[in-house]
């Protein structure tokens, strides 16, 4: 494949721009390249962190800081990122090498921290129709991305110093009962599907199946891919939700996201991820894989499944809620608590049928 398609970055948006006359100077003394001047681009997409391209001279970096307003200690914490990056870059090569972190909120307004940059393609859920790979090769590129999941759960994550990183014990319980007090505090619509979902997830949870280090967002659009080999995954990004915990929930997070051509026409537009392209497999065959790759016993797969179904649903509920209540008015917003009963009904189909594909 071509290299063309690799990931670009594009202007700053507006609102988003970082302080160029205190950045540069700190960053020359901090990385050792005193007279380089610094130009400043803004990788598009993502709801969270927000990520820059950083140019020193001739030399490319990435540069990860809060969103702006955000409760930095909270859901958005640089320094926990970095720490996660810098445990791995000894013995992960897919993780990006972090090469600089801070606190000081005088030199951008908020604590930031800068690693290097992967160059190669990221496959997003709208990119350009050319820019998809064909059957054949999507198919290894899909094997490779859950080969690529196995290995991050098979991490010795205290050899690396993350054992710290997070409290595995009752992390199911945490999760289901979590995610279910974030629907009800956003609740706006009588939903009995999703109560209903949310209720069967507190009453048939497994047992722990064991404990790894989880990303917690993995799919197409968090890897690298090799510009010259898209088969090949080179980097996997976004860390910030990243803990210790069960690492089945985390592949039950992405198979939430896996939707296929079987699936409803809402449920691809919503466009949560590219596997919908010809070449994915179903999501019975990401659960072959991903069992044949890890030896994790998948047997109460449809729990997992239906558990990232409710995760996303009270994803998009969160966004109704604002929309909702006037804090946006995007109107692509004003239908998404359709999406949410929509994936309560899809959920509930995969407790009825215990399948995970065809379940229209």
């Amino acid at each position: 494949m071509s290299n063309n398609w690799n990931d670009q970055a594009k202007a700053v948006r507006k609102g988003e721009e970082l302080d160029v006359e205190k950045l540069e100077p700190f960053l020359q003394e901090q990385l050792n390249m005193p007279g380089a001047e610094l130009s400043i681009e803004q990788f598009p997409g993502g709801f969270s962190n927000l990520t820059y391209l950083i140019r020193l001279g001739d030399t490319g970096f990435v540069l990860r800081r809060p969103p702006f307003g955000a409760k930095i200690k909270s859901a958005h914490d640089m320094g926990r990122e970095f720490k996660i990056l810098n445990a791995l870059s000894s013995s992960y090569d897919k993780a990006p090498k972090p090469l600089l972190y801070t606190e000081d909120e005088s030199v951008i307004g908020a604590p930031f921290y800068v690693m290097e940059r992967v160059q190669g393609v990221i496959l997003r859920p709208k990119m350009p129709k050319e820019m998809a790979p064909a059957p054949e090769i999507m198919k290894e590129v899909a094997v490779s991305l859950i080969d690529t999941f196995a290995d991050l759960h098979a991490v010795d994550y205290q050899a690396v110093g993350l054992g710290d990183l997070g409290r595995p014990e009752g992390y199911v319980e945490r999760q289901v009962s979590g995610w279910t007090k974030r629907y009800f505090k956003s609740k706006t619509d009588e939903i009995a599907e999703i109560e209903k979902v949310a209720s069967w997830l507190a009453d048939n949870q497994p047992g722990e199946s064991g404990t790894a280090l989880i990303h917690n967002d993995f799919k197409y659009d968090n890897v690298v891919l090799d510009s010259s080999d898209w088969t090949q995954i080179i980097a996997v990004l976004d860390w910030e939700m990243s803990t210790i915990g069960d690492p089945l929930m985390d592949f039950g997070t992405s198979l939430g996201y896996w939707v296929t051509g079987d699936d409803p026409d809402w449920l691809h537009a919503l466009a949560l991820s590219p596997t919908i392209l010809p070449g994915n497999p179903d999501r019975s065959e990401v659960v072959r894989l991903y069992a044949e790759k890890s030896g994790r016993d998948l047997s109460d797969v449809v729990f997992y499944y239906v558990y990232g179904l409710f995760k996303i649903a009270v994803i998009v509920q969160q966004i109704y809620y604002r929309y909702k209540h006037g804090y946006t008015q995007d109107p692509r917003f004003a239908k998404l608590n359709h999406v949410v009963k929509g994936l309560g009904v899809m959920a509930q189909s995969a407790i009825l049928k215990k399948d995970i594909d065809r379940l229209f």
